[in-house]
């Protein structure tokens, strides 16, 4: 499989909420958007709030996403009303992560890579 683009769609129960979440609250550019939808820049891929949903979240599905810095980020977000469901903390596993959730309750987790985590390791060279 040669994949060219990714997105993730979501399907929210009030779609205005959401894209304005999305837009507003954690600040992603919108890369184009359509009768019924937005699609915003996620990274290397991206996120597209399109139609709308009703059976809500799962707890089996989560966002990921990795910022700078997790503890502007958080501060940003806090000042802009969002309280994080699980605090900036170090992982077992060696990430720094906070998670929030859209206004839907898909879990949103914000990761930062430490400097000398193995993610960050340049393996081009091994």
């Amino acid at each position: 499989m040669d994949v060219l683009s990714s997105r993730v769609l979501v399907h929210p129960r009030d779609p205005d909420a959401t894209k304005a979440f999305y837009r507003d609250t954690l600040g992603l550019a919108v890369y184009r958007e359509f009768p019924g939808g937005t699609v915003f820049f996620l990274g290397g891929g991206f996120l597209e709030v399109v139609g709308e949903g009703r059976s809500g979240p799962t707890p089996d599905m989560a966002l990921w996403l990795q910022v700078r810095d997790l503890a502007a980020t958080v501060a940003g977000l806090r000042a802009k009303g969002v309280e994080p469901e699980k605090g900036p903390q170090r992982e077992p596993w060696g990430l720094d992560e906070a998670w929030i959730s859209d206004p839907d309750g898909t879990r949103i987790v914000l990761v930062e890579i430490p400097a000398d985590h193995p993610l960050r390791v340049d393996v081009r060279s091994q």
